[in-house]
């Protein structure tokens, strides 16, 4: 596997008469994990959809792709009516076949389900409603969801909400796994720590750029200190 590097070039955009991003110029490296953080509002979600097409932004956004040009994409939360009878086999095979999961899942999609949903501690799960399963449960199937195909290119949106020591350690490991693996990750992300201690490089969004660079040293400069007021706590636990 080999995933995409990407380049931002003066990324600006306007909703309106307010400025959402103001002259946005960066690039993540292949094969990297890379965190975007930031206040809330700043304009990290309109970054990574103007990334993914679906933002009407200027500037330019190159994406240098080599054989493999699947995105995964795990979503914050899952919006959905809890009462509909959808298993989570149900959801795993009308987000990765085209065929309609009312006419079956096919035998070698099905293998890769019962894979993937064990690598996500989810073993034996497939089965149950989606609408009964605790909100760490449904992270990990949509962080599930997002491996089949195998992607070239992850595309995470805070997806640790809702869940526990067991499951972010899940979910950690996966994302290391995967840019070890050749593969490029783009992190929404708000846990100043878990980026400290995972991400390759970071870049900090307020409309425009404030930081940007190698995650750690970053993290150690003097600039990031006031931006994160427990910035010290987290030099501290990871000296």
């Amino acid at each position: 596997m080999q995933g995409p590097s990407i380049e931002f070039e003066h990324v600006s955009l306007t909703l309106g008469a307010t400025r959402i991003l103001e002259d946005i110029s960066f690039s993540i490296s292949a094969g990297s994990i890379h965190c975007i953080i930031g206040a809330n509002g700043g304009g990290k979600t309109s970054l990574v959809r103007s990334m993914l097409g679906q933002m009407p932004h200027t500037g330019r956004i190159a994406m240098h792709w080599h054989e493999n040009r699947v995105v995964g994409y795990v979503p914050q939360a899952l919006d959905f009516d809890k009462t509909l009878p959808v298993t989570v086999n149900d959801f795993m095979g009308m987000t990765c076949q085209r065929r309609p999961v009312f006419l079956g899942i096919s035998r070698a999609r099905r293998r890769q389900i019962d894979q993937v949903l064990d690598r996500m501690g989810l073993a034996g799960k497939g089965r149950y409603k989606l609408g009964n399963l605790s909100g760490g449960e449904r992270q990990r199937v949509l962080f599930a969801q997002a491996l089949i195909p195998e992607p070239a290119l992850l595309v995470l949106d805070e997806p640790m909400t809702g869940l526990d020591m067991g499951g972010r350690n899940i979910l950690e490991g996966s994302i290391i796994e995967f840019a070890g693996a050749g593969g490029t990750v783009v992190w929404i992300n708000h846990d100043i720590a878990q980026v400290n201690e995972i991400a390759d490089t970071l870049t900090y969004v307020d409309r425009k750029i404030r930081l940007q660079g190698n995650a750690r040293e970053v993290l150690k400069g003097g600039a990031a200190a006031g931006l994160f007021p427990s910035l010290e706590l987290v030099g501290a636990t990871t000296s």
